[in-house]
C-alpha cells in the first residue's frame, strides 16, 4: 500500500543520530520514530529552534523524516510506583528521589509535545506507568478500591499533560504493555472510559505484547481501531513446552527456555496479514514503525530483513470485487 516505513530508534540509542541515520536509510526505511533517550533532547527541542533545525538537517541529509517521538521511559516515570529501576530512566541526579523523578517526568512529557510540534511530528508514542501493575496477581488481595484509585491517579497525573498536547496539536499513543495501566483488552477499555474517551489519548498498536498474553491482536485492533494513532510492527513467539511459564521464569529475553520471546518480524506467531487487512479496512494511512527486538539475531541483519518483510506484507486493498466480472456482458 505504500505506507511509510519507519524505525523506532530506542533499541539503537547507543549509536549517535548522525551515525544512525545513514544506516537506517541503508536498511530500507523512510523515516524514524525518534526515541527521547539517545536521539532527541525534548527539553531543547521544545524551545531551541536551532537545535530543531540541526535534528531536521541530519534527517533530511539522509532522506528521512521524523513521524513520531517515542517517550516510553519518560512516560513510565510519570505514573509508575517508584523502585530503583526507574532511576535508570531519569536524570542521574534524581536517583532515589521518587517525587523529584515524577516532577521531572511530567514537565519532560509536556516538553515532548512541544518538541513534536517543532520537529513536525503529530504523534508521541509511549508508556504511562501504573500504580497497580505490581499488584496484578491478587495475593495479597488487590481490592477494587485500589484499582479504581490507580486509574483515577492516571487521570489526575496525565490530564494536565494532555492539555499541553492539545495546545500543540499532538496525540499521545499509548503502547498497551505489561507494567502499564492498560496492558490487555479490558484494561484498555477501562482506561478510555475513565478518561471519558478523550481524543488526545489513543494507541500505539503493538501486537507483540498481546499475543503472548493470549489476547488476539486482530480482535484488539478491530475493536479499538478508531483509537489507533500509530502502529508498531513487532513480532513474538510463544513456547509453552510444559516447562516454560508464561510469566518468563526470571529468564532474560532471548533465552530459548522462556515461554515466549520477542523475535524479528516474520519469525514469530503474529499474523501480520490479518493486521494489514484490518488497517486497510479502516483506511489507516499512518506509518508502520518497526520496533526491532530479537536477542538471538544480529540487529542490522534483522532490521534490514524486517524492512523488506513489511514492504512485502503491506499490500493495497482491492479496488474491485474479485467476483465483479462474473456476469454476462
Amino acid at each position: 500500500m505504500g505506507r511509510l516505513l519507519t524505525l523506532m530508534t530506542g533499541q539503537w540509542a547507543d549509536i549517535p543520530l548522525e551515525e544512525l541515520c545513514p544506516l537506517v536509510k541503508k536498511m530500507g526505511y523512510d523515516g524514524v520514530e525518534l526515541a527521547t533517550w539517545g536521539h532527541i533532547d525534548v527539553d531543547k527541542a521544545a524551545s531551541d529552534m536551532e537545535y530543531v533545525k540541526y535534528v531536521q538537517g541530519v534527517l533530511e541529509k539522509n532522506g528521512l523524516k521524523c513521524y513520531a517521538i517515542a517517550s516510553h521511559l519518560i512516560g513510565q516515570c510519570v505514573g509508575d510506583l517508584w523502585d530503583p529501576r526507574l532511576d535508570g530512566f531519569a536524570p542521574a541526579n534524581l536517583a532515589g528521589k521518587p517525587d523529584e523523578i515524577r516532577k521531572w517526568a511530567i514537565e519532560a512529557m509536556k516538553n515532548t509535545a512541544r518538541a513534536a510540534k517543532n520537529i513536525g511530528a503529530k504523534v508521541v508514542t509511549g508508556f504511562m506507568g501504573s500504580a497497580v501493575w505490581k499488584y496484578f496477581y491478587s495475593f495479597p488481595q488487590t481490592s477494587e478500591k485500589m484499582i479504581e484509585a490507580a486509574y483515577q491517579e492516571q487521570v489526575d497525573l496525565w490530564s494536565p499533560i494532555f492539555d499541553v498536547f492539545d495546545e500543540n496539536g499532538i496525540k499521545f499513543a499509548l503502547e498497551v504493555h505489561p507494567t502499564e495501566i492498560a496492558f490487555d483488552y479490558y484494561t484498555t477499555e477501562r482506561l478510555f472510559k475513565v478518561f471519558k474517551n478523550r481524543p488526545t489519548l489513543g494507541l500505539n498498536f503493538d501486537p507483540s505484547h498481546l499475543i503472548w498474553q493470549g489476547v488476539n491482536p486482530t480482535i484488539f485492533l478491530h475493536d479499538f481501531i478508531d483509537k489507533v494513532y500509530h502502529v508498531h510492527m513487532k513480532d513474538a513467539y510463544v513456547n509453552l513446552d510444559g516447562k516454560a511459564g508464561i510469566l518468563g521464569s526470571h529468564l532474560t529475553f532471548g533465552d530459548t527456555r522462556r515461554g515466549w520471546n520477542f523475535v524479528s518480524l516474520g519469525h514469530g506467531d503474529v499474523d501480520f496479514d490479518k493486521i494489514i487487512r484490518e488497517l486497510n479496512a479502516a483506511n489507516y494511512t499512518g506509518p508502520l514503525s518497526v520496533e526491532w527486538e530479537d536477542s538471538g539475531m544480529d540487529r542490522i541483519f534483522g532490521a534490514t530483513e524486517a524492512a523488506a518483510f513489511v514492504r512485502k506484507c503491506d499490500f493495497e486493498p482491492s479496488k474491485v470485487a474479485f467476483d465483479g466480472a462474473l456476469k454476462n456482458a
